[in-house]
Formats: C-alpha cells, sequence, structure tokens
C-alpha cells in the first residue's frame, strides 16, 4: 500500500491509543535496512512507522554527508516499495535539535510543501522537534512556530519534553523525567505526538537502571489528556514496563539500538 495519508497516520495513532497498543518505529538508514523493515511488518501483519535520524540519512548519503539528500533518497525509496506491501507505513524524522532545524527538518518540509503544490503526496508523515535541551520557554516557543509551518502541509510535529538518557547521533544526554506542568504546555500547543523523558535511556540499558518512572507517565497522561505519547530507548525495556508504558498512553516505541545489535551478531557469525 501506498506511504499512509494523513488521515491514515491520525487514525492509526488514535486507535493504537484508545485500544492499548503501540506502534513500532525503527530507525532506517539505507536501501537494505528499508527492505528488512518493510518485510518484517509485513510478516507480522502490522502497521508500522519508519523513521530516520539526522546522523541515519547523512549516513544514506555517503560521502557526501548530506542530512537532506539521505533523508530525500531514503524516503523516496520507502514510497516505492511499501506500495507492494500489503501494509501501511508512515514516514517520520527523529530527534532534530534546534541547530540541524534549518539544515534538516525546514529543508525536508520545503520538499513536502513543493509536493503538494504539483498535488503530490507529503514525503513524510511527521517530524520531530527535539527541544528538550532548551529552556522550557524556549523549547515551546520554537514547537510553536514549527507546528503551525507543518500544520499548512498536514504534517505531525512531535515534541520532546525531558532529556532521553544515553547517546544518539553524537548527542548524549543525562536522563531526566519531564516535568507534566511543562508537557502540558506543549500540548496546548496543539501538539499530537509527545515524547516525554520518564527514565528511558538510548542505546543498551546499564545493569543498574532504576527502571521507567511510571508516576511520571502517569501524570502527564492525566495532564495531557487523550494523546498519543512516544516511547523512546525501547531497546532493552522488560516487556512488562512496555505492556505498562502502552496501558498509560504510550503508542509509538522507537526500535533502533536493537537493530543494530542484531546487524553486528548476524556479520559476526557470518565473518
Amino acid at each position: 500500500m501506498p506511504v499512509a495519508t494523513y488521515e491514515q497516520y491520525c487514525k492509526m495513532m488514535d486507535t493504537a491509543y484508545a485500544n492499548h497498543y503501540a506502534f513500532p518505529a525503527i530507525n532506517v538508514f539505507d536501501m537494505e535496512s528499508i527492505n528488512g523493515v518493510l518485510a518484517g511488518l509485513a510478516e507480522a501483519h502490522s502497521d508500522g512507522i519508519i523513521q530516520m535520524s539526522f546522523g541515519g540519512a547523512q549516513h544514506a548519503s555517503g560521502t557526501l554527508k548530506d542530512m537532506y539528500l539521505g533523508a530525500l533518497a531514503l524516503a523516496n525509496h520507502v514510497h516505492l516499495m511499501a506500495e507492494k506491501y500489503n501494509i501501511f507505513v508512515a514516514l517520520h524524522t527523529d530527534h532534530c535539535q534546534n541547530d540541524k532545524v534549518d539544515t534538516f527538518m525546514i529543508p525536508l518540509i520545503e520538499e513536502t510543501e513543493r509536493r503538494r503544490a504539483a498535488g503530490l503526496p507529503n514525503l513524510f508523515n511527521s517530524h520531530m522537534f527535539d527541544g528538550s535541551a532548551l529552556p522550557h520557554k524556549e523549547n515551546v516557543k520554537i514547537a510553536k512556530g514549527l507546528l503551525e509551518r507543518c500544520a499548512k502541509s498536514q504534517l505531525v510535529l512531535e515534541v520532546e519534553a525531558g532529556v532521553v538518557g544515553g547517546e544518539e547521533d553524537g548527542v548524549i544526554g543525562m536522563g531526566e523525567c519531564a516535568d507534566p506542568d511543562e508537557c502540558k504546555a506543549i500540548a496546548d500547543l496543539g501538539v499530537t505526538m509527545l515524547a516525554a523523558g520518564i527514565g528511558n535511556i538510548h542505546g543498551k540499558y546499564p545493569e543498574n537502571w532504576a527502571g521507567l518512572s511510571f508516576e511520571t507517565l502517569d501524570a502527564i497522561q492525566q495532564k495531557t489528556g487523550d494523546m498519543p505519547l512516544v516511547l523512546h530507548g525501547g531497546t532493552g525495556i522488560p516487556d512488562d514496563m512496555i505492556k505498562k508504558a502502552i496501558s498509560l498512553g504510550v503508542a509509538k516505541i522507537n526500535v533502533n539500538t536493537e537493530c543494530q545489535l542484531v546487524f553486528a551478531e548476524a556479520t559476526r557469525k557470518y565473518i
């Protein structure tokens, strides 16, 4: 099936939230990883989300190291291949910190604007702005402007509050639980997808990890209402915690490290 439309994507997320399940949002970085995700989703008879970070997109551009061109190439490959599978997939860009907005997110929004003007479907379904390291008021201000721009092209904007721990694309977060009141301020902007730090970590979880803060997650859900929440750092979280998080409003779970670990192990065995 073609990449999901805006209406189909919104229905996917709202239905997942209402029925207490979550979609996997799997990071890709080349054609092979995209093909693997599509095949895996089809085998599981599951819709899903294919996403890329600026680092993954940069990798896809080869020696050019151009995150915009890499994301464009990956997204176009998804659009071509997804039509051959009997599932819906949505396209999303992962963590875009403030210093990458003008070189990563905005050019991709502009590409969608050009496509829409030509009567073509959106390039991506959603983008993520990660202003969690900024002061709260600045995070809200920038998110508000991006939300207004995205809304004009039926693009969903994911916003983060509370810093996810660990490292991704060279960005290291110490990890902190989000303030439920700050989450409410972001939700009040009209944001329909919120990533909130609840003790989750990018990369492998250490043995002394304290676990997810369900008290924080519960408070966030109560403050933000019926809005799908996003859990980053999905690799290594025990199944019972995943299920508990879903029961408290999580409808999108990011998976990246798990795929890297499996790939590394298979490569090791082959060599």
